[in-house]
C-alpha cells in the first residue's frame, strides 16, 4: 500500500514541534563480532572438509612403512539469500510534506531495517545453536554433544550438563576446549578468544571475568581465568540473542563461523510512470553460518 496524504495528514499542516518514533540510537554493528567475513561471486559457496593422517606406527626392522589415508569429510553450503525491503509514496504525498516526514528519512529508515535484519539473521544463527532442524554440514547443531568425526566417532562441543555462567562453568569449558582433537584422534590447540552473552549475562560475566580474585568467595584466591588470560578478545555482549540463559565461546579456530557477503546493501530509488508514485527500496543478499564447529563451545544455560 502506498504512503499517501492519509498516512500523514499531520505533515499537510503547519505547527507539527515534533515527530517521534521513526529514528532512535543505535547499536553499534555487533554480527562482525560473531562471525569472520568473506565475499562470494557465486550463487553459494561450498566447505568441504578433510581428514587428517593418524599417529605413525612402529616399523619393525626390515618391514614394510604402514601408509595411511585421507578422505573427503563434510560437506557445508552457504546459499546467500536477498533481503530486501521497499515502499511506496504517492506524488501528491510527496510534493505536500512539509516536513519531510517521508522525503527526507526515508533512506535512514530503510538502512535502520537493513541493519537490523543482518543483525537478527547472524544471530539466530547463535539463538537456534540447540535447535533441531538447524544442523551443519555433520547433521548435528552447532551445540552438540554428538558431532561426528569424518573417519567414524563423536566429541562435543557443549558441557556434559547444562549450566548457567560461573567460574566454575567457564574453567570446565577451559578444560574441555583443551582435551579437543582432530577428526583422527591427534590433539589439536584450540584457544578461547571471546565470551559471547545476551545483555541478560553482561553484569554476571563481568564480576567473573573482570575481578583479579575469586567471585563470590571470602578468601583471596586469584581468579585463575584473569590470570592466565583467558578470553583475550573480551567478553562479546550481543543485543540480538533471545536466550537469557545461553552463553558460547568463539575460538580462534578456522573456517568456521562465517558471513559470505554476495551483495553489499543497495537503495535506489525510481518513478512509476502512470501513477507517478515515488519508489524507495533497499536489498542485500548474504548468508551466514558454520563449517567446523570447533570455532564455537556453547550451553544453554538452565
Amino acid at each position: 500500500m502506498a504512503i499517501n496524504t492519509g498516512s500523514f495528514s499531520k505533515a499537510l499542516w503547519p505547527g507539527v514541534n515534533a515527530w517521534y518514533g521513526k529514528e532512535y540510537n543505535e547499536f553499534k554493528v555487533e554480527w562482525t563480532e560473531l562471525f569472520d567475513q568473506f565475499t562470494s561471486r557465486k550463487a553459494f559457496e561450498e566447505d568441504v572438509g578433510v581428514s587428517s593422517f593418524g599417529l605413525a606406527q612402529v616399523k619393525p626392522e626390515g618391514q614394510a612403512v604402514q601408509y595411511d589415508t585421507e578422505v573427503q569429510a563434510f560437506i557445508t553450503r552457504y546459499t546467500h539469500i536477498v533481503y530486501a525491503l521497499g515502499f511506496i509514496v504517492t506524488q501528491e504525498a510527496f510534493d505536500d510534506d512539509l516536513y519531510d516526514v517521508v522525503a527526507e528519512r526515508r533512506a535512514r529508515g530503510l538502512a535502520f531495517s537493513m541493519r537490523q535484519t543482518k543483525e537478527t539473521v547472524g544471530a539466530n544463527v547463535y539463538n537456534r545453536a540447540f535447535t533441531t532442524g538447524y544442523t551443519g554440514g555433520d547433521g548435528a547443531v552447532l551445540g552438540s554433544s554428538s558431532h561426528s568425526n569424518a573417519i567414524g566417532g563423536t566429541w562435543s562441543n557443549i558441557l556434559s550438563t547444562a549450566a548457567n555462567l560461573s567460574e566454575a562453568a567457564l574453567e570446565q569449558a577451559c578444560i574441555d576446549i583443551a582435551k579437543w582433537t582432530n577428526d583422527r584422534g591427534l590433539r589439536i590447540n584450540v584457544i578461547p578468544q571471546k565470551l559471547v552473552i545476551p545483555v541478560d549475562l553482561q553484569f554476571d560475566a563481568d564480576r567473573i571475568l573482570k575481578n583479579p580474585n575469586r567471585p563470590g568467595t571470602a578468601e583471596r584466591d586469584i581468579n585463575a581465568l584473569v590470570k592466565q588470560g583467558r578470553f583475550p578478545g573480551g567478553t562479546v555482549m550481543n543485543h540480538y540473542l533471545t536466550s537469557t540463559t545461553a552463553w558460547f565461546i568463539k575460538t580462534d579456530v578456522r573456517d568456521g563461523m562465517k558471513y559470505f557477503s554476495r551483495k553489499d546493501d543497495a537503495f535506489a530509488e525510481d518513478n512509476d510512470f502512470d501513477t507517478e508514485n515515488a519508489k524507495f527500496k533497499a536489498s542485500g543478499r548474504y548468508s551466514f553460518g558454520w563449517t567446523d564447529p570447533r570455532a564455537v563451545y556453547a550451553t544453554p544455560g538452565v
